[in-house]
């Protein structure tokens, strides 16, 4: 089974990416589990799939619109953000929006083609678990979370800049 890099640790994935590339035929059973099912089968089987009662994820391919979960996000227990190709930012702009503007605070997952040198900033877009390609060793990735000890400006991990973080945990004399 594939491995995932979750919370900080690398774990067996127990998600099924339904319609994940290579392609599935959508039209098929559903099989028993945890799934993963893409934005446009979400929105055209939604009942169906609460339905099951068993866990259940939206995936996001990079041109999909977030917001169009922001309703649903009580229903799923993770959504995953696609990444076609190392050079597809697109993700980065999609866990921001999911955090910051629609509040979403469940699993959000990078999967696709994601490296080591992407993880550390992944995670600082909100992302804070990672199906990294095939070819990849999550163990040695997961070393990369801990690159960069100072983060200077906010992001969804700590919204708070450098000189914010000093002054709060400098105590007054």
């Amino acid at each position: 089974m594939p491995e995932v890099i979750r919370l900080g640790q690398v774990e067996t994935d127990p998600w099924h990416y339904l319609g994940a590339p290579p392609l599935e035929d959508l039209s098929q059973a559903l099989p028993p589990g945890a799934l993963v099912v893409p934005l446009a089968a979400w929105k055209e089987r939604r009942a169906e799939l609460v339905a099951r009662g068993e866990a259940l994820g939206v995936w996001l391919k990079p041109d999909d619109d977030p917001g169009e979960l922001a309703l649903d996000f009580a229903a799923l227990s993770l959504i995953a953000v696609h990444f076609p190709k190392f050079t597809d930012g697109r993700g980065y702009s999609t866990a921001t929006l999911l955090r910051g503007r629609h509040g979403y605070r469940g699993e959000l997952r990078a999967f696709g083609d994601v490296g080591r040198d992407q993880l550390f900033y992944l995670s600082r877009c909100g992302f804070d678990a990672f199906r990294l390609a095939d070819h990849r060793d999550p163990h040695q990735a997961l070393a990369s979370l801990r690159d960069f000890r100072f983060r200077y400006q906010g992001s969804a991990d700590d919204p708070r800049p450098l000189f914010r973080q000093r002054a709060a945990s400098q105590t007054p004399t």
